[in-house]
C-alpha cells in the first residue's frame, strides 16, 4: 500500500505528509505537474492532491488529471464525485436540485433576454455571483432592477473580470485594521490595481451567463458543517460588519451549543446521497429551515483546530482534538482495501 501525494505548502498536503510519517503509512511524494506523473504514480495505489483552484496551471487540469487516473482503477481524493462541482456555483445549482437538497433557490440565465424578462419581475434584492469565487469573492447584494439590468447587460457584453482588485483591496484592508494581516498584504492589494493575478489573465472574463440566488434576510452568520466520511465538525461564521457575507469574514465561533443536530444529520445524510468523500456545507436560515448557499470539498486547513470536537455519523460527539486531514488518508486506504477483497 502507498499513496501519491502531492505536496503544496500550506495545503492539505502538509497535515497528510505529517499523518503518514507519524502512523508509518508509506507514501512517496509526485509532481502532478510534471508530464510522466503517470509513470511516477506506478508504484502508487492512490493520489491525493489538494490543487490550488486559483492557480492557473492546476486551474488548467487538476480535476481532468484526478479523473484520468480514477479511471486507471487507482483511488485518488479528491474524487469524481467530490470534486467535480468545485468552485462552480452553476454546477452546484444543478446537483443540489437533482438530489432535491434543501437550497436557497438560484437562477441561472444563458440569453440576456430571458435574463431581463426575469430580472423584470422578480423580487429584490437578489444575490449575484459569478459561478467561481472563494471567501466571498464575486458576490454582491443587488438591491434593484436597475442593478440587475446592469449586471445583465455586462454579463452578456464585456463580461466579468476574475479578479475585482477593488473589493480585494477593500477586503485586505478590513483585514489589516481587525489585525489579522500585516501591511504588506495591503500593499500587495494597491499593486494589483494595476497588474491583476496570473490566474485572472489566464481565465480570462466570466461572459455569457449570469447567476443570482434569492437572498435569505436576518442571517448575522452562517453555518458551516464539514462532513469527512463518516465524521463531522462545524463553525459558525459571523457576517462581515455592514455587509451580509459570512465567508472569509474570519470572525469564527466554536461552541458546540450553537450547532442543531437536525443540521448534522441533515449533513451526513446529503453527503451520503452525494457519494462524497469530503464536503463542506455552508448553511443559513430563513426562520423555520435550513438552506444551503454553498458546498466545496476544499477549505482552509487554518481555522478548524479550536473545534472542541466532532460527530459521529449516529450523532455521537466526541469531545476533544482531532485531525480531519488523517481521516482523509485513512478512508482512503479503507477504499483502496475494499476495492482489493472485492
Amino acid at each position: 500500500m502507498k499513496i501519491g501525494i502531492h505536496e503544496t505548502n500550506g495545503f492539505f498536503s502538509d497535515r497528510w505528509i505529517a499523518y503518514c510519517k507519524a502512523n508509518d503509512i508509506s507514501y512517496k511524494l509526485v509532481d502532478c505537474y510534471s508530464t510522466n506523473v503517470m509513470r511516477q504514480l506506478s508504484d502508487c495505489d492512490a493520489l491525493m492532491w489538494h490543487f490550488n483552484h486559483k492557480s492557473p496551471k492546476a486551474s488548467k487540469f487538476a480535476k481532468q488529471l484526478l479523473f484520468s487516473v480514477q479511471a486507471s482503477g487507482k483511488k485518488v481524493f479528491p474524487d469524481f464525485n467530490t470534486v467535480w462541482h468545485f468552485d462552480d456555483k452553476v454546477g452546484q445549482k444543478y446537483l443540489l436540485e437533482a438530489i432535491g437538497a434543501p437550497s436557497a433557490p438560484a437562477y441561472v440565465f444563458y440569453s440576456k433576454q430571458e435574463a431581463l424578462e426575469w430580472a423584470n419581475q422578480t423580487s429584490y434584492p437578489k444575490v449575484f455571483k459569478l459561478r467561481n469565487g472563494a471567501g466571498s469573492d464575486n458576490v454582491r447584494l443587488v438591491k434593484s432592477k436597475k442593478k440587475a439590468t446592469h449586471l445583465i447587460n455586462k454579463a452578456f457584453r464585456r463580461g466579468f473580470k476574475q479578479y475585482q482588485a477593488w473589493d480585494n483591496l477593500k477586503e485586505r484592508f478590513r483585514k489589516y485594521r481587525l489585525g489579522k494581516t500585516i501591511l504588506w498584504d495591503v500593499v500587495k492589494g494597491i499593486i494589483r490595481l494595476a497588474h491583476t493575478t496570473e490566474y485572472s489573465r489566464v481565465a480570462g472574463r466570466e461572459i455569457g451567463y449570469i447567476y443570482f440566488q434569492d437572498f435569505i434576510p436576518d442571517n448575522d452568520h452562517d453555518i458551516r458543517i464539514v462532513v469527512v466520511g463518516e465524521k463531522a465538525f462545524a463553525i459558525k461564521r459571523m457576517v462581515r460588519v455592514n455587509d451580509f457575507r459570512a465567508s472569509g469574514s474570519g470572525n469564527i465561533l466554536y461552541d458546540r451549543q450553537l450547532f442543531d443536530e437536525k443540521t448534522i444529520k441533515l449533513s451526513f445524510d446529503l453527503a451520503e446521497k452525494l457519494q462524497i468523500q469530503c464536503v463542506a456545507f455552508d448553511f443559513v436560515h430563513d426562520n423555520t429551515n435550513m438552506l444551503l448557499v454553498e458546498i466545496s470539498y476544499g477549505f482552509s486547513p487554518n481555522g478548524y483546530d479550536p473545534c472542541p470536537g466532532y460527530w459521529e455519523k449516529d450523532l455521537t460527539w466526541r469531545e476533544g482534538k482531532f485531525n480531519p486531514y488523517g481521516w482523509m488518508v485513512e478512508n482512503l486506504i479503507k477504499s483502496v482495501k475494499e476495492e482489493r477483497k472485492a
